[in-house]
């Protein structure tokens, strides 16, 4: 009497199961996967995976077609790439110009890019603003290190708020922002004694 082998092939899974499988596959496949790749991360053959892929209706793309689809995401994502970096700079003042003039772009695209990127977009006046606040600022920056290298040279304050067109006082508060070391104010002496120059 012979010996009855025991079957030890794992029972296939259910219809509902594989159903499933193939839809989880047809999602990654139309995603950009190819059928190597899904056939090698699940374990299953190429020709199981493409026949699952069939039977969730799946439309196969050619090699030229997946080659595509993979430029196209590395297009996408360059792209908001770059409109995150346009708006960093855009928020920072630069101008949609200036943007385009860096990039290459023209300054419609980068216009359409910072929008992309969820940019507020400024008005011509809002930019004119910005300029002028910020030419200000540098102006006023350029005034106090100008007094200040004259000062230490041995300039007086009166000196320098007539040459200057300021008051005594802005000269004064425009040196101590740039910290300036001042000199001792001299009082005027007593009868008969020299006076000493204002500072």
């Amino acid at each position: 009497m012979g010996i009855r082998r025991m079957n030890t092939t794992s029972p296939p899974p259910n219809a509902e199961a594989r159903h499933q499988h193939a839809l989880e596959l047809r999602t990654r496949y139309d995603t950009g996967a190819t059928v190597d790749e899904l056939a090698q991360s699940t374990g299953l053959s190429h020709g199981t995976i493409v026949n699952r892929l069939h039977a969730a209706g799946t439309a196969m793309r050619t090699p030229h077609e997946t080659r595509q689809l993979r430029a196209d995401e590395d297009h996408v994502v360059a792209r908001r790439r770059l409109a995150a970096s346009l708006r960093v700079r855009y928020e920072s003042g630069a101008t949609v110009d200036t943007l385009a003039a860096d990039c290459g772009r023209s300054a419609r695209t980068v216009r359409r890019l910072l929008i992309e990127a969820g940019t507020t977009l400024r008005t011509p006046h809002q930019t004119r603003q910005l300029h002028a606040d910020e030419n200000q600022v540098a102006g006023r920056q350029q005034l106090m290190t100008t007094l200040r290298t004259r000062y230490e040279a041995g300039e007086s304050v009166p000196a320098l708020a007539t040459d200057c067109g300021c008051s005594l006082s802005t000269v004064y508060r425009l040196l101590h922002k740039a910290g300036t070391a001042m000199r001792p104010q001299h009082q005027p002496g007593a009868p008969g004694r020299r006076t000493a120059r204002p500072p």
